[in-house]
């Protein structure tokens, strides 16, 4: 049975019951309980099912909240570190391209404050800046996509092929050493217009991600300038990327960063330098001192006039 006969399957059984235990699914389909977590994942990526503490329900296709809502409670902290540290990259008055996704979206919220024109597919995004008077949105055309709140077609894609960024903060589906992937496929052809759009190219993985194929390729790593994840993303792989040349920067690791001895170290080496270089100023000082020393002759008289003058 293929990967894909086996999501099939999950999803038809959950279509069922509304809900089940991973070791019920992983008797469905005959395949260990870390294998079935794996397919739940991609199911949950596909705004097919949410995952529940061990188990799986399906989602309401009918309900009215994005499935991008039950997505963006996942990972929220690690989101909220990367959205943070990703945001800090972007400078005032700066086009910046957002793609679709909760962990952009996450960036988004920390760009609030920021003087900026946005071009983004995503409502949630768009939505988030409505009101803003510091920045201008530019919604791309397309289709509504209601379970992930984006906009998708040829209308989209023409959008970002007219259009010129700055910067460009994308998500994927999965990252390993032949690049980036997505496991929503109607999303390749806008993200690849977008990375054709932008002078920077910042994609935002959590460790999840790490290691992952998903269904569609995006792009190499030689298209990418900075992986942005959280400090649970595996070492190994985090070092293979580094040694291609592709800068990986690790969200939580700012406590440490603020810790670093050589921070601390360099401005104390500044303040020793000067030190050193004021201990000649005071052995100068310290000539002159004589020189003071030998005109009492100055002060003598001054201290006789007083007394001869209050007497």
């Amino acid at each position: 049975m293929t990967a894909e006969e086996r999501q099939h399957r999950l999803e038809a059984h959950l279509q069922k019951v509304e809900f089940a235990s991973l070791e019920e699914l992983a008797q469905q389909v005959g395949v260990s309980v870390s294998t079935v977590r794996r397919d739940l994942t991609l199911l949950e990526e596909r705004g097919t099912l949410r995952r529940t503490h061990g188990g799986a329900r399906l989602l309401n296709p009918r309900s009215d909240e994005f499935t991008f809502s039950t997505r963006d409670t996942h990972q929220l902290d690690e989101k909220e570190a990367m959205g943070r540290l990703c945001a800090s990259l972007i400078k005032p008055r700066q086009s910046v391209i957002i793609d679709a996704g909760t962990t952009c979206y996450h960036v988004a919220r920390y760009l609030e404050n920021q003087t900026l024109q946005i071009v983004t597919n995503s409502l949630p995004v768009a939505n988030l800046f409505a009101s803003s008077q510091r920045i201008e949105v530019v919604v791309s055309g397309g289709v509504i996509y209601p379970r992930l709140g984006v906009l998708v077609g040829p209308l989209a894609v023409e959008t970002f092929k007219k259009t010129h960024a700055d910067v460009a903060i994308m998500s994927g589906g999965g990252i390993t050493l032949e690049g980036i992937t997505n496991s929503h496929a109607l999303l390749i052809d806008i993200q690849h217009a977008m990375i054709e759009a932008a002078s920077k190219v910042i994609v935002c993985l959590d460790h999840t991600k790490f290691g992952r194929q998903s269904v569609a390729h995006l792009c190499g790593i030689d298209r990418i300038d900075a992986i942005v994840t959280d400090i649970a993303a595996p070492v190994e792989l985090v070092s293979a990327l580094r040694a291609k040349g592709l800068e990986v920067l690790v969200a939580g690791a700012e406590s440490p960063r603020a810790d670093l001895p050589p921070a601390k170290t360099q401005p104390e080496a500044t303040v020793q330098a000067p030190s050193a270089r004021e201990v000649p100023p005071k052995r100068i000082r310290a000539r002159p001192a004589p020189v003071i020393e030998s005109s009492p002759p100055v002060p003598e008289p001054l201290t006789i006039m007083p007394e001869v003058s209050w007497d």
